[in-house]
């Protein structure tokens, strides 16, 4: 399941957006990011929000927030960005310094502008099964499943992977389209013989070609959002070369989800521009 055709057609669907929004407001949806220091990572990431948004003809607004930023800075700046009314999502970029918390940021973040889904509220709103923004990995992976036809309903679904902002959304979505979820974690006992009963398998846990082929049951779909570095090259939580002889269909590293989650991002920012000027 290659992630670029489905990321075509996101583009596609998004760019019709856009125009619409240029014209009812005057202006294109705008994310802004809020960087604390200069970690390239995060740097690295920041440019490719800025580079998928402005090739789709929106706008990104970088928030470059020194080092020393205290909790209260923080939290100045993303509220000064939730009032501002030219700029439609807000995505502080992760990791923060040490001395600074998440919690720093969320307070002064409009669930309205969170375009990342990381806000309670949304988190909230999601559980609930009500209109949220869901973090872009997930939403990417659900798009993915859709995009090939991958029936879920009445489907057994194992999520490897409990974070707030890949496994435990992502369980969320698999249950609102009626599969019947398992989340395991490092603590699963017997990991190998849960993954084994499941039709489609999410792999969120952060470590490279962890879950092996003969874990799989034959003809299950696989979503891999594993990114790790073995080597100088990028590979997913599963091993693919086993997992390919067994899974129906699976996601490559890279490849696969990578190309959708920031689309999916862009997707959050439209939706909140659509929403902000009631379209």
């Amino acid at each position: 399941m290659q992630g670029k055709p489905v990321a075509e057609a996101i583009r596609a669907r998004l760019s019709a957006k856009i125009e619409r929004i240029r014209n009812a407001i005057g202006r294109a949806p705008c994310i802004a990011t809020v960087m604390v220091g200069s970690d390239e990572a995060v740097s690295i990431f920041a440019r490719r929000i800025a580079r998928v948004h402005e090739g789709l003809g929106m706008t990104h607004l970088p928030v470059e927030l020194p080092p020393d930023t205290t909790p209260q800075a923080l939290t100045d700046a993303c509220a000064k960005l939730s009032g501002d009314p030219n700029v439609d999502g807000i995505i502080p970029l992760l990791p923060l310094p040490e001395h600074l918390s998440l919690e720093d940021a969320l307070r002064g973040l409009s669930p309205e502008k969170d375009v990342d889904g990381i806000h309670p509220i949304n988190a909230g709103r999601l559980l609930l099964g009500q209109t949220a923004f869901v973090p872009a990995t997930p939403a990417g992976g659900m798009e993915i499943l859709a995009h090939y036809g991958i029936e879920l309903r009445g489907k057994r679904a194992v999520v490897v992977g409990r974070s707030n902002i890949v496994g435990k959304p992502m369980a969320l979505l698999l249950l609102a389209q009626h599969a019947t979820v398992t989340i395991c974690h490092s603590r699963t006992h017997d990991l190998p013989s849960v993954v084994r009963e499941a039709d489609v398998v999410a792999a969120a846990v952060g470590r490279p070609a962890m879950i092996k082929g003969d874990w799989l049951k034959p003809g299950a779909v696989v979503v891999d959002f594993g990114i790790n570095s073995v080597d100088g090259q990028v590979v997913g939580d599963v091993e693919f070369a086993s997992a390919q002889e067994v899974a129906s269909a699976i996601t490559p590293v890279p490849g696969g989800t990578g190309p959708v989650t920031n689309l999916m991002l862009a997707s959050n920012t439209v939706e909140a521009a659509s929403r902000l000027a009631s379209l």
